[in-house]
C-alpha cells in the first residue's frame, strides 16, 4: 500500500537511484520530486496508516516482506542495497513501532540483538475509514507514490537481465468491462476465491515470488446521446458483423 511522510517523524531520505529505462525517467524525477517539495505533505500533523505506508522506502520494505517472507535487517538492506542502512534501520523501526512490522525472533551476532521481521499484512493497508476520509489531494499523493514504487520495481526487473516476459511470467495489460454493482461484487469475490487461496502458499522448490499489482477503476462516462447510446457500440459477439 502507498503513503506520505509526515515531516514530524523523519525527514525523506535521498531520492531513489534513477530509474535505468529511459521512457520511465522523466516521470519518476517528477513524482520523486512532487513527493519531496509537497507542501501538504510537510503540514501533517501526525502519521497516519496511509503517511506511514506510503512513503517511498517504507513502501519498498513493506513490499519486500510481501509473500508470507521473514526477513533479517541484514536480508532486507541485501535487497535494497540503494538505501542507506542508518535511513533502513530507522524506517524499520518505524514500522515495527506501528504494529505493520512484528518480531518473529531474536539471535545474538557478535553482540547485538538480530532480529527476524515478518509482515503483519492485516496492518499494512490503509483503513476503508480512513481512505474515505481522504481528499482529493491526498488520493492523487498515494497513488503517485503507488506508481512510483510500481515504476520502479518494473525498472528494477529490466536491470536485472535481459528481460523475457514469456518466461518470467510478465505481463502488464488494461480491460474495460460493462458491470452492474451487483455484478462488480460478484466479479471481486470471484478474483478472490482464486486468489486468496494462493496467499497462503509457503515458499518452496520451484516456487518464484510473484508480485501482482492491481488498480480497478470506473470509466469516465461520455453524455449519453440517447437511451441506448451505452449498447449501440458493443461489438459483435457471435460472428455477425465480421470482415472475411
Amino acid at each position: 500500500m502507498p503513503g506520505v511522510l509526515s515531516a514530524d517523524d523523519c525527514r525523506l531520505p535521498p531520492a531513489p537511484v534513477p530509474p535505468a529505462h529511459p521512457c520511465h525517467r522523466a516521470l519518476c524525477s517528477h513524482i520523486w520530486e512532487h513527493l519531496q517539495s509537497c507542501e501538504w505533505c510537510a503540514s501533517l500533523p501526525r502519521m497516519a496508516s496511509a503517511d506511514l505506508l506510503l512513503h517511498p522506502v517504507r513502501l519498498r520494505i513493506v513490499k519486500a516482506f510481501l509473500g508470507d517472507r521473514a526477513l533479517t535487517t541484514t536480508q532486507l538492506a541485501a535487497e535494497l542495497q540503494d538505501v542507506p542502512a542508518g535511513s533502513l534501520y530507522r524506517h524499520v523501526a518505524l514500522l515495527a513501532k506501528a504494529g505493520v512490522l512484528q518480531v518473529v525472533a531474536e539471535r545474538r551476532v557478535r553482540g547485538a540483538v538480530e532480529r527476524t521481521y515478518t509482515l503483519r499484512l492485516f496492518a499494512a493497508q490503509v483503513g476503508p475509514g480512513e481512505a474515505a476520509a481522504m481528499t482529493r489531494e491526498e488520493h492523487a499523493q498515494a497513488f503517485m507514490a503507488f506508481v512510483a514504487g510500481l515504476l520502479a520495481d518494473f525498472d528494477r526487473y529490466l536491470a536485472a537481465g535481459a528481460p523475457d516476459l514469456a518466461r518470467d511470467g510478465v505481463s502488464y495489460r488494461g480491460s474495460a468491462m460493462w458491470l452492474t454493482d451487483a455484478e462488480f461484487a460478484d466479479f471481486l469475490r470471484d478474483i478472490n476465491a482464486v486468489f486468496l487461496p494462493r496467499l497462503a502458499n509457503a515458499p518452496g522448490k520451484g516456487r518464484r515470488r510473484r508480485m501482482v499489482f492491481s488498480v480497478l477503476l470506473p470509466a469516465s462516462e461520455p453524455p449519453a446521446r440517447d437511451a441506448g447510446a451505452g449498447q449501440s457500440t458493443r461489438r459483435p459477439r457471435n460472428g455477425t458483423g465480421r470482415g472475411s
